[in-house]
């Protein structure tokens, strides 16, 4: 069974319907909008259960697992999907940071802290962890989504390094553009505040849901750890590790650009 934090909307709505239709024994859809949560699991079915929780609370994480383990049985599938696109520069006051790394990197660690442990004595259990391309590269114009979404991939990557040998298996997906309320809002900001919107959606194909709850199900059969929704992100991560410097200065230009456009 899989559990989908985040899910009442996006990304996650689409791989709660996705895994359904795949056959998972159950979904239990998480998020901090519970009767949006209820809806998606309506959508779905008998196989599905929706409810309210704030990721970034130790105590709604644990009721999430029990509430998923109460309806389907063991969680075969954790995919640690909510995230905030919060904050822009300097200036960013700091329970806004704190934000975006309760959400987006504490939630992660909350839930695998109580995972792991039961998927290692099973010899078994997949986290899948929802980064983003800005985790790989960066984000112009958002230092809190930035920082944290590297914060994602590193503690994907230590989970991996740390628990792949001992039946935890650990996916990253790291999109770039996607038709989400989050991008939506952001294109509809003017000046600093929506400029990492208008980054997003002139470096590549805006994707819909769908379109990458099909990617991630092909990496997880695939057992990948990098899910590219965008295959160029891998040629961009590329040419960053070949010449950083160069790198930092073709990011530069971009930046200039999108101001000015």
């Amino acid at each position: 069974m899989a559990v989908v934090t985040g899910g009442a909307s996006g990304i996650g709505r689409a791989m709660a319907h996705r895994f359904a239709g795949e056959g998972a024994r159950g979904v239990l859809v998480a998020d901090l909008d519970g009767p949006g949560a209820e809806a998606v699991a309506a959508e779905i079915g008998e196989r599905a259960r929706g409810i309210r929780a704030d990721v970034a609370r130790q105590d709604d994480v644990d009721a999430v697992l029990a509430a998923a383990r109460e309806a389907f049985g063991p969680i075969d599938l954790f995919c640690a999907n909510a995230g905030v696109g919060v904050g822009t520069d300097l200036d960013t006051p700091d329970d806004v940071w704190g934000l975006a790394f309760d959400v987006n990197v504490r939630a992660h660690v909350m839930a695998a802290r109580r995972l792991v442990p039961e998927w290692v004595e099973r010899g078994e259990g997949y986290f899948l962890a929802t980064a983003s391309a800005a985790g790989l590269l960066t984000q112009i114009g958002s230092a809190p989504y930035a920082v944290t979404k590297h914060a994602t991939v590193a503690f994907a990557e230590w989970l991996s390094v740390t628990y792949g040998d001992r039946g935890v298996r650990v996916s990253c997906l790291c999109p770039m553009g996607v038709n989400t309320a989050m991008l939506q809002a952001g294109m509809a900001l003017e000046g600093e505040e929506g400029m990492s919107s208008r980054v997003v959606a002139a470096t590549g194909d805006v994707l819909e849901p769908e379109e990458v709850a099909g990617t991630v199900v092909e990496a997880l059969a695939a057992e990948r750890f990098l899910v590219l929704p965008h295959p160029q992100v891998l040629e961009f991560l590329r040419r960053k590790a070949s010449d950083y410097d160069r790198w930092l200065a073709g990011m530069r230009r971009l930046q200039a650009a999108v101001a000015a456009a």
